[in-house]
């Protein structure tokens, strides 16, 4: 179980660490923060284009209709990440872009054929995302129709048909917690309903599209493809070891961790759980053979982690709440630095979090693990020339992350590579603009400017040696 009972602190030490060898460094993004081109080769509204649309729903009423314009801009972009030593880039697929119904979009086609073309040229190893949370607005239901699922495995094999000779490594889904509970049961995501049982539907059907996807892409191709998912995990720790905080913590766990990563792993929903979701899980939702087919063996499982958080037991919130089986949580501070999104830098997490999945689920399985999604924002403040010294935050909180994940290393765990978050500032889903995640720069012109985090980074990358 990943929620703890105690805090364990980090102690920072100065030593020379090495990666092993093969490790992979490189960078993240998703389709719908950085792309633009909203409806450029006829591209569909996916769900944000519709969200961003709704008074009130993102900052400022800000969208991604422009973003970073990396649609017209790859071709810099992928050399930017050359320039700085990456070897892998993690990227998503906008759906839409891509099919309109079952009509494949030749021009969205072209693009990521481009794209990949583009990275292996210079020596990138390109991991495609078939899902960061773009989903067809046109899809009757979204993810709480069960024909969803199947409508993702026809997308999946399209993308494959085009790009299979060259992508080896293909993930599923990003964060399915974000795209079901955030979006369904919270209303913060698109597509911003409050309905416990509907993110339970939905969460269902994203692991249900994972699974068949991956049975599909393993049937379509005779190559060694690496498949996987990636799950966001938030470690979560007792306010006190009162019996109220402790269950109150399982029951947070519960959702937002072993939810997902179990019934991939282990082929059921944790008994608990279903225990706890009982007076919201609908009575005709998980069929014959939906385990098997969720459960259905992965290569690697990829971890976003940005923190851990800790919960008390308080008054139920009145409101919407992600937490459906814990409306009683109360988040706790603690005396830790924290980012621009007000989350604690624990460091310290992140190797505990690695050490337990490796022990708990993916060692005794085989399957590699890979952090897909690290970083944090700050409140940059570039020079007159738009150059960012991020010395003493951002570039100090990949230090620190980084060793955390050697020192996981150093404990067994299978850990295969790391991927920061993100290559470049970018539309950050309903907070627009304001929070700034890249190691990369993006002004008011669309100028990309490295900052000091990704000089620093790059060297780490190149020789696959940190310091500290």
């Amino acid at each position: 179980m990943l929620f703890i009972n105690h805090d364990i602190g980090w102690a920072g030490r100065l030593m020379l660490r090495q990666f092993p060898r093969g490790f992979r460094f490189g960078s993240a993004t998703s389709a719908y923060q950085i792309e633009g081109a909203a409806h450029a080769g006829g591209r569909q509204d996916s769900i944000w284009d519709v969200f961003c649309r709704v008074p009130g729903a993102v900052v400022r009423g800000e969208n991604g209709d422009v973003a970073c314009d990396h649609y017209h801009r790859y071709a810099e972009d992928v050399a930017l990440m050359a320039d700085l030593g990456l070897g892998t880039y993690r990227f998503s697929v906008s759906w839409p872009r891509v099919l309109d119904g079952d009509r494949v979009l030749p021009e969205g086609m072209d693009f990521y054929s481009r794209l990949v073309d583009e990275l292996l040229a210079k020596g990138i190893e390109p991991w495609l995302t078939l899902y960061h949370w773009d989903l067809p607005a046109a899809l009757p239901g979204g993810w709480t129709n069960r024909d969803t699922a199947s409508r993702f495995v026809d997308y999946a094999l399209a993308l494959h048909d085009r790009l299979g000779d060259r992508v080896r490594t293909w993930t599923t889904l990003n964060e399915p917690w974000c795209s079901s509970f955030l979006s369904y049961a919270a209303g913060i995501h698109a597509p911003g309903q409050t309905d416990a049982a509907a993110s339970i539907r939905a969460a269902h059907h994203l692991l249900l599209a994972h699974g068949w996807t991956v049975q599909a892409l393993r049937a379509a191709d005779d190559h060694e493809n690496e498949l996987g998912v990636t799950l966001n995990f938030t470690p979560v720790i007792s306010a006190s070891q009162s019996a109220a905080d402790r269950d109150v913590a399982r029951r947070v766990d519960g959702t937002a961790n072993r939810f997902f990563v179990e019934p991939i792993m282990t082929g059921d929903y944790p008994a608990d759980v279903r225990d706890d979701l009982a007076g919201y899980w609908p009575d005709d939702l998980v069929h014959e053979g939906d385990l098997a087919a969720i459960s259905t063996p992965i290569d690697v499982l990829g971890v976003n982690y940005y923190t851990t958080n800790v919960f008390r037991a308080g008054e139920a919130e009145a409101g919407p709440t992600p937490h459906i089986a814990a409306p009683d949580a109360v988040q706790v501070l603690r005396d830790l630095p924290q980012t621009a999104m007000g989350w604690e830098v624990d460091p310290d997490g992140l190797r505990r979090l690695l050490t337990w999945l490796h022990t708990d689920y993916t060692g005794s399985a085989g399957v590699k693990l890979v952090v897909t999604e690290n970083g944090a924002a700050f409140d940059d403040q570039p020079d007159a020339d738009g150059y960012v010294d991020d010395t003493a935050t951002r570039l100090e909180y990949l230090r620190r992350h980084l060793a955390a994940v050697h020192d996981a290393i150093g404990e067994g765990a299978d850990v295969d590579g790391y991927l920061a978050w993100s290559l470049l500032d970018n539309f950050e889903w309903a907070l627009g603009y304001d929070k700034r995640f890249g190691i990369v720069a993006v002004d008011a012109e669309l100028r990309r400017i490295p900052k000091a985090s990704a000089a620093w980074y790059g060297q780490v990358a190149r020789t696959a040696t940190l310091i500290g």
